[in-house]
């Protein structure tokens, strides 16, 4: 009985049948994610989004355009502060393109977490660690209230006697409220680590990695300017868009109490976790402007078109280009 060679054996074998590969099909499907949810936000939201159009098409249109102008600076500088809080060098154009798309994930999940999904899907896409993109994003997150708090600051230092601060501050109520929160979620975080010893080790693993990073980041001068420039100046931004707006429509308020209304009720409202602080934010805006004598009409009208300008307007080229980054494998 004569044996064949192993050569010829293996050629006479059949071939192992191969699994299917699912990965390009879930790639196709999560592409497609953001548009369905774009669409469903949408429908839920269709008379606000006719009312604030048909707003706007009677508007003055510079103002609109410069409106515009302002709102594409915002994603410019949301890429810089993106830049400014890792030390490795970015490509520019991916980081802006995911940044513009960053935006229609944000408003679609609350508390900027589709922001910082698709950001961390970026960064490990260009290489850097799962620990250092997540310490990346803490740090972007610490920075941008602190910076925002600063310049609501200069501005109450600036225009102490434009600025009719008495009708704007919260009430006792509210402020109890408030600090009773932050303080059981102090002391529930803190039970938590002291009970839970590998939840408190990956918690000082990653703060060791955090501090590393901003002390390197913080001896750099660039990404100091990208970093805090960039956190002061995103809020300025978008409340240039709402006294664009306003001026547009021919709201009777100043461009410092627009800027402060919007620094005031974002400030105030944006603990509150709605997907890209639509809702609160909205409320209180309308209300800071009502305290500084405009009518409700036209502050409901400005808020309105500062959503079309930077929210709708915006949404589907945000969603074709997330989709279009998924597909590519960018994120």
């Amino acid at each position: 009985m004569s044996l064949l060679p192993l050569d010829d054996l293996s050629r006479t074998l059949p071939a192992p049948a191969r699994s299917p590969s699912y990965a390009p099909l879930a790639r196709r499907a999560l592409s497609l994610v953001p548009l369905l949810l774009i669409g469903a936000w949408a429908a839920a939201d269709w008379r606000a989004v006719r009312d604030g159009t048909a707003r706007l098409v009677s508007a003055d249109p510079w103002w609109l355009l410069a409106g515009v102008f302002f709102t594409c600076l915002g994603w410019v500088t949301a890429a810089c502060v993106r830049q400014g809080a890792v030390p490795e060098r970015l490509p520019p154009l991916p980081l802006l393109a995911s940044q513009f798309a960053a935006g229609a994930a944000n408003h679609v999940l609350p508390a900027s977490i589709g922001a910082h999904a698709v950001t961390l899907r970026f960064l490990q896409a260009r290489g850097i660690p799962l620990a250092r993109a997540t310490a990346s994003l803490a740090l972007y997150s610490l920075v941008k209230p602190i910076a925002k708090t600063l310049v609501l600051l200069v501005f109450v230092l600036a225009f102490p006697k434009m600025l009719r601060l008495g009708r704007l501050v919260p009430d006792e109520g509210t402020l109890l409220l408030v600090t009773a929160g932050a303080t059981l979620g102090v002391g529930a975080a803190a039970v938590l680590l002291t009970a839970l010893r590998p939840l408190r080790r990956a918690t000082l693993g990653f703060a060791r990695t955090a501090l590393t990073d901003a002390r390197l980041l913080h001896t750099r001068p660039s990404r100091v300017l990208a970093l805090w420039g960039g956190s002061a100046a995103a809020p300025v931004l978008q409340a240039s868009v709402v006294a664009s707006v306003g001026a547009s429509l021919g709201l009777p308020v100043s461009w410092p109490q627009m800027i402060f209304a919007f620094l005031a009720a974002s400030t105030a409202a944006g603990a509150v976790p709605a997907p890209g602080g639509i809702g609160p934010v909205d409320a209180a805006l309308v209300v800071t402007l009502v305290a500084y004598g405009a009518p409700v009409d036209l502050a409901t009208a400005t808020v309105i078109g500062y959503r079309v300008l930077t929210v709708w307007l915006p949404l589907l080229p945000g969603a074709l280009a997330l989709a279009a980054l998924v597909q590519r494998k960018v994120l």
